[in-house]
């Protein structure tokens, strides 16, 4: 016969009720706390991901500036200037490569301007195709 002390039961049980209830907290926010190490650089990002051609490093620029630049839009200068940071060879009409990225529907113009100039996000289209490295997946 087993006898149980149900003081120590019910302690037991309120540990580990405290235990989820961080644990689910900490999925809430974001996942689980990971040792942060140093902030991955534009250039480094570009390199991992490997975009082929200006406008896919446009995308790959604009990913970034989204995501670990914490920007909530960028502009053509933003976009430039990614491309100078992360030393690869300016696309000739910087312009043409909004045009065309928003076009294809990689990104779609913000609501507000963005220090005068015109503003742009990424779409979710432009995300995934970022976050797959620019494999395109194939439909059956």
């Amino acid at each position: 016969m087993i006898i149980l002390d149900l003081n120590q039961v019910e302690e037991t049980l309120k540990q580990h009720d405290e235990r989820l209830k961080k644990i689910e907290e900490q999925l809430l926010n974001g996942g689980l706390p990971i040792k942060k190490g140093k902030e991955k650089s534009i250039k480094e990002f570009i390199l991992e991901k490997n975009p082929k051609g200006a406008y896919n490093i446009g995308i790959a620029i604009a990913y970034y500036l989204e995501n670990n630049a914490k920007m909530s839009s960028f502009n053509c200068a933003d976009v430039e200037q990614g491309f100078r940071d992360a030393k690869e060879v300016l696309p000739k009409n910087i312009r043409d490569l909004m045009y065309k990225n928003t076009k294809k529907g990689y990104f779609m113009e913000a609501k507000e301007l963005k220090d005068n100039l015109k503003a742009y996000v990424l779409t979710s289209s432009g995300e995934k195709l970022v976050e797959n490295n620019f494999e395109k997946s194939s439909k059956k």
